[in-house]
């Protein structure tokens, strides 16, 4: 197949709530492969807020939550997925705002870890159009039900 007749193809713009779900997507697959400063900028213009503690705001904020609450690896990743699920986007094209809210379960696995369920959350989100396409401004994410931590949390929790 050839795919170079493509190459010179304008980009295609997606549909906002396709776009939305692949910020959501991005959000999770930069945490999992341990992409921590690729992730503070996706979320460089939001606040985040984790259960009930204090909103971060900026990159620098983010990436010290990362780095201080997750046990890494030596390939430098928490060793999890992050499965999103039971997506909904609501999109106000012409104020250029959007929300979502959406379910996130953690697994994770080690050599002597089996694979599992950890952590499952909520997640509410809100989005603004900008030049650059749609980002996060607003993060907020909520833990539901926890497993066994030990392997990916610092402190109490873990």
């Amino acid at each position: 197949m050839d795919t170079d007749r493509f190459a010179d193809a304008p980009p295609v713009e997606l549909p906002s709530h396709r776009a939305i779900e692949n910020l959501i997507a991005r959000y999770y697959e930069l945490l999992d492969t341990g992409d921590f400063a690729g992730l503070s900028d996706l979320v460089a213009d939001a606040s985040v807020t984790l259960d009930s503690g204090p909103p971060l705001d900026g990159r620098d904020a983010v990436e010290r939550l990362v780095h201080d609450t997750l046990v890494l690896y030596d390939d430098g990743t928490p060793r999890t997925r992050h499965v999103a699920s039971n997506l909904v986007v609501e999109v106000d094209e012409a104020a250029g705002s959007a929300q979502s809210s959406s379910y996130v379960t953690v697994f994770q696995a080690l050599p002597d870890f089996p694979l599992q369920v950890v952590a499952s959350g909520r997640c509410r989100d809100r989005f603004e159009r900008r030049d650059a396409g749609w980002r996060f401004t607003e993060r907020w994410i909520r833990t539901d039900l926890l497993g066994d931590v030990s392997h990916h949390l610092r402190g109490p929790a873990g």
